[in-house]
C-alpha cells in the first residue's frame, strides 16, 4: 500500500532514513517509494527545505567520475526526527485502535 504524504511526513521520513546514514538524493528516493506514492524530483525540495531548515547538511563525494551529493542529519535534524518520530508514534497508536474497533476514549 502507498499513499501520497504530506509536508511533516516526507520531512518525517527523510530524516528518518538520513539517521541511518548519510545518503545520497536517487538512494533516498528508492528507499521513500516503498511506503510513499512520490515522484523522484518531488524529493529535492523536500532536501532543499531541510537543508534551509538546518536540519540536514550537505557534502560532494565523487562516484564514478560524478560529482554525488550527500546529504547528512545534523543534531537539530536528529532532535526534529524524533519529535515527528513521537507524533507518528501516537498517530499509528491512534489509527491501529481505530481499525481494530476500539475507542480509547470511551470509557464505558
Amino acid at each position: 500500500m502507498t499513499f501520497t504524504p504530506n509536508a511533516p511526513m516526507l520531512d518525517f521520513l527523510v530524516l528518518s532514513v538520513i539517521a541511518e546514514g548519510d545518503a545520497y538524493g536517487y538512494q533516498i528516493s528508492q528507499i521513500i517509494k516503498r511506503a510513499a506514492n512520490t515522484k523522484d524530483s518531488a524529493l529535492y525540495p523536500v532536501l532543499k527545505r531541510l537543508q534551509e531548515s538546518a536540519w540536514v547538511e550537505t557534502y560532494d563525494e565523487q562516484y564514478q567520475g560524478r560529482n554525488r551529493r550527500y546529504y547528512r542529519i545534523t543534531p537539530d535534524g536528529a532532535r526534529r526526527q524524533a519529535e515527528l518520530l513521537s507524533e507518528w508514534e501516537t498517530y499509528k497508536f491512534i489509527i491501529d485502535d481505530i481499525v481494530k474497533g476500539g475507542n480509547s476514549d470511551d470509557k464505558e
